[in-house]
């Protein structure tokens, strides 16, 4: 099977993904928020930085969750280019 390439936008929401749970997750350690979403840090490393812009739908919300960020708070965070909300 042949992955479509991401588009600039899909890239973009990736990025935007990242910045926003980095910032919920404020000064709390990838540890920490890791172990308790069940992901590895070295995911959440790359969730928050982009690397993976389109990541699994349970692995955002078990993220999200994990840094008290309801899931439609965090889709008009994303879909507002780059707003950023305080957990």
């Amino acid at each position: 099977m042949v992955r479509v390439p991401l588009t600039d936008q899909e890239r973009e929401r990736g990025l935007r993904l990242g910045a926003v749970l980095r910032e919920a997750r404020g000064k709390r350690s990838m540890v920490d928020v890791a172990e308790q979403a069940g992901i590895s840090v070295e995911t959440l490393r790359k969730i928050e930085t982009g690397r993976i812009p389109t990541p699994a739908f349970f692995t955002v919300a078990a993220v999200a969750d994990a840094v008290g960020l309801p899931l439609d708070g965090l889709r008009s965070a994303v879909d507002s280019q780059g707003a950023v909300l305080a957990p």
